[in-house]
């Protein structure tokens, strides 16, 4: 999915030359924990909530310019580039927010609550669902015999999630489906030998 889905593009900005004062007050007149630095139309850096907290530390912090402290080389992403990347990037240096940048302007801001919103909609969280959740062998086979199976006892497959379980070659599937009658199914797998670890309506 790419960034542009779920970026914010209402956004609250500020100019180099405003106080760090001025910025406390827009993060807590608009409840945000980021702020993009734009000087006449153009992005040049970003500054943390967090940041700002360390700066008032300091004597007459409150009238220090966002200029002296602000970050100028943030990481950013484009608008066209997937949810995963910037996954990817938030977590590796363990960042809120990323500012999406095309030529050279601020077009959104991305967040780790978005990412998180993402990932809730793709395993269909969002909506009444049931789960089965089964040890199986890690091959292409078997996976194809328990979804055919699912399908087959009525069940209508959201997503699913895979982990590691006991034993080299098992893994460990999380089956989400559209709410329903999920015994004909776990029924049927640990009849097929499947281990049906769990199973929630």
């Amino acid at each position: 999915m790419k960034i542009k889905r779920r970026m914010a593009k209402q956004l609250v900005t500020i100019c180099s030359d405003a106080t760090v004062l001025d910025a406390v007050h827009l993060l807590h007149k608009h409840g945000i924990r980021h702020l993009p630095v734009v000087d006449d139309g153009k992005f040049i850096g970003f500054i943390a909530g967090s940041d700002i907290k360390q700066i008032l530390l300091l004597p007459n912090g409150n009238e220090m310019q966002l200029a002296e402290f602000m970050n100028k080389k943030p990481l950013t992403v484009g608008p066209e580039e997937s949810m995963e990347d910037a996954a990817r990037i938030m977590y590796s240096n363990r960042i809120g927010g990323l500012p999406v940048v095309e030529d050279g302007r601020l077009v959104g801001i991305i967040t780790v609550g978005d990412i998180l919103a993402e990932f809730i909609e793709i395993m269909g969280g969002l909506q009444a669902s049931s789960r089965i959740d089964v040890i199986m062998p890690d091959n292409h086979d078997d996976y194809e015999k328990v979804t055919r199976l699912i399908k087959h006892k009525g069940g209508d497959i959201l997503s699913v999630g895979m982990s590691d379980a006991n034993g080299r070659h098992n893994k460990y599937y999380f089956f989400r489906l559209k709410k329903c009658n999920i015994t004909p199914i776990t029924d049927a797998l640990r009849e097929k030998g499947y281990d049906v670890v769990a199973a929630t309506v």
